[in-house]
């Protein structure tokens, strides 16, 4: 695994100082980034559903960069699950929060699972709503910080056969791009990071099969050096190259580029 440089380790320590929160943290980019912000000697607040990866990460992190780390194991689609996290946090120095926690479904939308479409509105877009408003406050108040929302490809424009997840992730984006400049004046940095297709166990999930996809080690860099520096960033090879072949195409256009690329991703299904 590729670590960010020491100067740029020192840059987030300093700008951000010394606890950083992060949800989703148990696999898949929220667990690339934990790595990397652990080597950079940042204190953790780790959260995700699974108890067991959760010890095993802390476990790890801490014998090897000897950092402190709290565990919150809790279900981000639930009320309480948010509060936890906000709870576990109150009385620690945090600087940073990255918001990983998510996931996806996918195939024909009247064909899909209606609690599964409610429950991913629950953890991609209201979960993160209240935890990025709880820190975004605390961040303007204490006059710096840093705020990181996992945004995608898919956020902007229309997927068929991904139409839901697609539609969170395009708030994701907004929402990302609108408190970017609002925050600004308060010393508070905010950064959509919109990657590509991941290998992040989504696929699984989302029960997709893909073909081409980045690894969640080779964007974990990027997506940490572009904070503080840009407010979107699309990192990898692979991302940058689906998005540049896609730059001077219409938006009705990519709905229907889009619609032959998922419905590859999908067929099994069908």
């Amino acid at each position: 695994m590729k670590l960010l440089s020491k100067k740029e380790q020192t840059r987030l320590l300093n700008r951000y100082g010394k606890w950083a929160v992060i949800s989703g943290a148990s696999s898949g980019i929220g667990l690339a980034v934990a790595k990397q912000l652990a080597a950079a000697s940042f204190n953790l607040v780790i959260c995700a559903r699974s108890t067991s990866a959760l010890e095993q990460l802390r476990n790890q992190l801490m014998n090897e960069h000897k950092v402190a780390v709290l565990m919150v194991s809790a279900d981000l689609a639930a009320e309480r699950g948010v509060e936890e996290l906000i709870q576990a946090t109150y009385n620690l120095p945090v600087g940073l929060f990255i918001a990983s926690a998510g996931f996806g479904t996918s195939g024909e939308f009247i064909k899909n699972d209606l609690r599964s479409e409610v429950n991913m509105l629950h953890v991609n877009v209201e979960a993160l709503l209240k935890l990025t408003h709880h820190f975004a406050q605390r961040f303007a108040a204490q006059k710096s910080g840093g705020i990181i929302l996992l945004s995608s490809l898919v956020s902007f424009q229309g997927t068929p056969f991904a139409a839901n997840y697609a539609a969170t992730k395009a708030y994701v984006q907004s929402l990302a791009e609108g408190l970017a400049v609002e925050l600004k004046p308060y010393n508070v940095d905010v950064l959509a990071a919109a990657p590509g297709p991941v290998r992040t166990g989504f696929e699984t999930r989302a029960n997709m099969k893909m073909n081409m996809a980045l690894n969640p080690d080779e964007i974990s860099v990027p997506i940490l050096e572009a904070l503080g520096r840009k407010t979107i960033v699309l990192p990898g090879f692979l991302t940058k190259l689906l998005t540049y072949s896609l730059s001077t195409v219409p938006r009705w256009a990519k709905v229907q580029i889009m619609k032959q690329v998922m419905g590859g991703m999908t067929a099994h299904q069908r």
